[in-house]
C-alpha cells in the first residue's frame, strides 16, 4: 500500500473494523425496524452516507440511537445502490455520493476531451508542450517525496531543469519519475500489459532499490507487508500471496482494457487501477509510484488532456494520513472503495483548481513577454519569454535548464540567450565548462 512510512506511521491509526452488519440486523432486528422509521434516524443516515463515515467516524458521535443499530441501517442503504467490482476471490463495491458526482462532472466539462492551445491563452502546442514539462516535474517530485524522497522541491526541480546527474537515491527517485512520467504520454494508446506494468516499474526504480534484480520483477516471497517500522507487530496491510501475482495482475489489466459490461466511468476506472496497484502490492518498492503513474497513464488514455498538467501527488503530499486512510477504510469495511474514490476525486478537484490558477499566471508571464517583445525590437517571443524566465529565477542559468523548459534543442537556446546578451539584457559567464547567463545589473528592469 503505497504511501504509509515512517514519517507518517506515527500518525496512522489502525481503524476499528465494523462488526458484520448482516449479524448486527440478526442480533437487534426490532430495535432496526422500529428506527428505520424515525424521521430523525433516517436523516443522520442520509446526512452520514453524503459524507461517507466510516464505522472508525460514527462509533464515537452522539446519536439518538444505538450505534450499530445507526451503522447497520447505513449499510443496508449503502449495499443497496452498490455497484460492484469483482477481482478473482475479492469483490470491490461503490456508490457515487453527490460530491464525487460534481467532481466527475467538473473534471469532464474542465479536464476531458479535445482542446485547441489557443483557447487557454497559449499561443501553439509548444507552448503547452513547454508548461506541461512543469507540471510533469511538480507529479514527479511529490510523487516521490510521499515515498520517502528527502529533497526540497525546488533542489530536485533544478536538478531535472539543468539535467544534473542525481547525486544520492532520493534525487534518482525524482528523476525516474520524470522519466515514467514522459513515458506514459508515449504509451496513452496502448493496452495495459503486464510488461508494460513491468516496464514503468524499472523506469521508476532504476537504481534506487538494494537489490538491483528487483527492479521490474515481482516480489518473491511475501515477506513484503506495509505496517510501522518502529513496531514490528503494527502491520497495516499484508499484500496477497506472491505466487498469485501474475494472475492478479492479469485482471488488472483486462479490467483496465475491458469495454464490455456495465460501464465504469473511466476516472472512476483510473483510481480503482492505482488502488488495486497498492493492494497487490506485486514489487518490493515502488507500489505507490507506479501505482499513481497508471492513475495518470489512463486518465490520458482516456482523453482527459488536462491531467498532464495537474500535479495530483502534490495534494496528496498534503494530507499523506487521509491517503493512508483511504485505503484502510476502503479494507476495513467490506472493501467498499468509495472511501479511495473520494478521496482521489478530492484531490483531482484540488489539483485542478491549481492547474486553473497556473495557467492564469502563465498567461500573464506571456503578456509581459510580448510587451517585452515589443519595446525590443529584433528579439522574438521566445528569446523575451525566456528573458523574464532568467530574471525571474534570480540566478545563474545553464543553456540546458533553457533547452528543458522551452522545449527546444541545445544549439536554439544558445542562439537565443547569446542574443541576449549582444542586447545588453543579460551577461554571460562561464562556471568550470558551464556557460551561465543571467540578468544584466545595468538593464533597467523590464
Amino acid at each position: 500500500m503505497p504511501g504509509l512510512y515512517a514519517y507518517d506511521c506515527d500518525l496512522m491509526k489502525m481503524p476499528d473494523k465494523p462488526r458484520s452488519w448482516r449479524r448486527i440486523m440478526e442480533e437487534k432486528s426490532d430495535v432496526i425496524i422500529s428506527a428505520s422509521t424515525d424521521d430523525k434516524v433516517a436523516e443522520l443516515v442520509k446526512k452520514f452516507n453524503e459524507r461517507y463515515l466510516h464505522w472508525d467516524e460514527v462509533r464515537y458521535r452522539d446519536v439518538p440511537v444505538d450505534h450499530e443499530v445507526l451503522w447497520a441501517l447505513m449499510k443496508l442503504s449503502r449495499r443497496n445502490s452498490a455497484r460492484r467490482i469483482p477481482f478473482k476471490e475479492w469483490t470491490f463495491h461503490y456508490n457515487i455520493t453527490s460530491d464525487v458526482m460534481r467532481t466527475m462532472h467538473i473534471l469532464d466539462s474542465g479536464a476531458g476531451g479535445t482542446i485547441e492551445a489557443p483557447i487557454l491563452g497559449l499561443r501553439t502546442a509548444k507552448d503547452m508542450e513547454r508548461y506541461i514539462v512543469s507540471s510533469l516535474m511538480e507529479e514527479a517530485i511529490a510523487s516521490s517525496q510521499i515515498e520517502g524522497a528527502v529533497t526540497t522541491t525546488k533542489v530536485a526541480k533544478d536538478m531535472l531543469k539543468t539535467q544534473r546527474r542525481p547525486r544520492n537515491v532520493s534525487e534518482q527517485m525524482i528523476l525516474n519519475s520524470y522519466v515514467a512520467m514522459k513515458r506514459i504520454k508515449e504509451l496513452r494508446s496502448e493496452e495495459l500489459t503486464i510488461d508494460l506494468i513491468k516496464e514503468l516499474h524499472r523506469i521508476i526504480t532504476q537504481d534506487t532499490l538494494q537489490h538491483k534484480e528487483y527492479e521490474g520483477q515481482f516480489r518473491k516471497d511475501n515477506e513484503t507487508v506495509v505496517g510501522n517500522p518502529f513496531e514490528s507487530d503494527k502491520i497495516y496491510h499484508r499484500p496477497p500471496d506472491h505466487g498469485r501475482i501474475e494472475k492478479y495482475l492479469q485482471e488488472v489489466c483486462d479490467f483496465a482494457n475491458g469495454s464490455g459490461g456495465d460501464f465504469i466511468h473511466p476516472l472512476i476506472k483510473a483510481i480503482t487501477i492505482h488502488f488495486m496497484i497498492g493492494f497487490i502490492h506485486p514489487f518490493v518498492d515502488g507500489n505507490g509510484r507506479l501505482a499513481r503513474t497508471l492513475l495518470y497513464w489512463y486518465a490520458l488514455k482516456s482523453d482527459y488532456w488536462l491531467f498532464e498538467y495537474m500535479a495530483i501527488s502534490r495534494v496528496i503530499k498534503g494530507s499523506r494520513r487521509k491517503y493512508g486512510m483511504a485505503y484502510l477504510y476502503t479494507e476495513t469495511d467490506d472493501n467498499d472503495l468509495t472511501y479511495f474514490l473520494s478521496y482521489n476525486f478530492r484531490c483531482m478537484e484540488k489539483a485542478l483548481q491549481d492547474v486553473r490558477a497556473y495557467i492564469l499566471r502563465k498567461q500573464e508571464e506571456q503578456r509581459d513577454a510580448l510587451r517585452i517583445a515589443e519595446e525590443l525590437p529584433g528579439i522574438s517571443a521566445r528569446q523575451a519569454e525566456i528573458l523574464k524566465y532568467v530574471m525571474k529565477s534570480g540566478r545563474p542559468v545553464p543553456i540546458k535548464e533553457i533547452a528543458t523548459m522551452f522545449d527546444v534543442v541545445y544549439q536554439t537556446a544558445r542562439t537565443d540567450l547569446l542574443g541576449l546578451v549582444e542586447i545588453g539584457r543579460l551577461d554571460m559567464f562561464k562556471d568550470k565548462r558551464r556557460l551561465l547567463f543571467v540578468e544584466r545589473a545595468s538593464a533597467e528592469n523590464v
